[in-house]
């Protein structure tokens, strides 16, 4: 079972959802997720925000954060999962940025990688990386660490009761996009 499967049948076990926002994994880690059967049921979505501007504008990170000490940053990783979470109304968010080369960035150099994890009832986590590789290397082991950091999360926290954000109102959710689009939309079983 690939890391994707596990957390994703993790996060159906509790009920729970789960959006990620990216950066230099510009969208590998959802298309991870969403190659799992039955995402759908746990997966929201995901914002990839590859420019600096569009962590504020889309996910809420603080400017004066991203000025002083650039998008390489373990406190913007935080900052983007908490925004993720936010911004599509799910229950864990998943963050990634960082350098994936072939130039430094924001004075890091290549390799320089925060994924970060965001949940009910804790405060976000990040963790640094130092990668090696190329660009596909460096980015193929940013969404592993993610998702090894997710389950970790998942893992240590707490059972919580069925309640917003749960299977009854993602339930009810699908239900609304059924009747407002016609059919099934999107959602797949």
């Amino acid at each position: 079972m690939t890391a994707a499967a596990r957390v994703l049948g993790m996060l159906d076990e509790r009920g729970t959802s789960l959006a990620v926002a990216e950066s230099l994994t510009g969208g590998l880690l959802a298309a991870e997720l969403t190659g799992v059967p039955g995402a759908s049921r746990t997966f929201r979505g995901s914002v990839t925000a590859y420019a600096t501007e569009l962590k504020a504008r889309l996910l809420g990170v603080d400017t004066v954060l991203l000025a002083e000490h650039g998008a390489v940053d373990p406190e913007v990783a935080r900052a983007m999962a908490e925004g993720v979470r936010a911004a599509l109304g799910a229950d864990w968010g998943l963050a990634t940025t960082g350098v994936a080369g072939p130039d430094p960035q924001d004075g890091k150099p290549v390799g320089t990688v925060y994924v970060a994890v965001a949940g009910p009832g804790a405060p976000a986590r990040a963790r640094e990386l130092r990668l090696e590789g190329d660009r596909a290397a460096i980015r193929r082991a940013t969404v592993d660490a993610a998702l090894t950091l997710l389950e970790q999360s998942l893992e240590d926290a707490p059972a919580q009761p069925l309640v917003s954000g749960s299977r009854t109102s993602r339930k009810s959710a699908e239900a609304k996009d059924r009747e407002d689009g016609g059919g099934k939309g999107c959602l797949q079983p």
